[in-house]
């Protein structure tokens, strides 16, 4: 049987490759939790975890233009990207962009109103450590939003992606998943949750599950 390593980063050579990914969600998935968070959120500091190229801050501001985001991840290529999609959108004053480990964030107790993550539970080695880093960033009150795995494609979506990949794109695919780099996405349910989010410290949450994508909504 094959045995899958963990990675929680997007490795450099497949960042172009994830990036043509994420921009084919934008209207099928980005646009809307967008849209969910910017009715439920007025004003503030938001955090985006694991924001990769960006896509999901660009569409929270472009509806909340008062709202301030920091987007982080650890694939620096990306957030090379996020940086350049957010100054494209002209929204370098609203959002910013830093290198960084959600396991180990950077940032003073109490600070945001709202932590946002999709797609990035599943690739967690310590989801409990991250979860408890979110509850201690966050403001008491503030809420946390994970979605995962983001369904960011349908079927259509997939095939344009895949015809989008120059064949460089195609080999690295196809040697990371050679070598046991690539974990097929694997969903968490309800009752694995649970005991996360209360080893964190969260007492209130509501969970939904909804075609094989886990929503916790989180509040501190």
């Amino acid at each position: 049987m094959k045995q899958w390593i963990k990675i929680q980063r997007i490795p450099g050579v497949l960042a172009s490759a994830y990036e043509k990914a994420t921009r084919l969600a934008v209207e099928s998935y980005y646009s809307q939790v967008a849209d969910e968070i910017a009715s439920s959120f007025a004003t503030g500091a938001i955090l985006d975890l694991g924001t990769g190229p960006g896509y999901l801050p660009v569409e929270i501001v472009r509806r909340k233009p008062e709202i301030s985001l920091i987007g982080i991840d650890l694939s620096r290529k990306l957030i090379h990207m996020a940086q350049a999609n957010a100054a494209k959108a002209g929204f370098s004053h609203q959002i910013q962009f830093k290198f960084g480990n959600a396991a180990k964030l950077g940032f003073d107790d109490d600070l945001f109103d709202m932590v946002i993550s999709t797609g990035m539970l599943h690739s967690l080695k310590d989801p409990v450590r991250v979860l408890k880093e979110i509850y201690r960033v966050l403001k008491n009150g503030g809420q946390a939003w994970i979605f995962d795995p983001a369904k960011v494609a349908s079927d259509a979506d997939l095939l344009k992606w895949k015809a989008s990949l120059t064949s460089r794109e195609r080999f690295f695919l196809w040697i990371f998943k050679m070598l046991g780099l690539h974990k097929p996405v694997v969903t968490y349910h309800r009752n694995q949750v649970i005991p996360m989010l209360e080893a964190a410290g969260f007492s209130e949450y509501r969970i939904e599950e909804k075609n094989k994508e886990i929503r916790i909504k989180l509040k501190k």
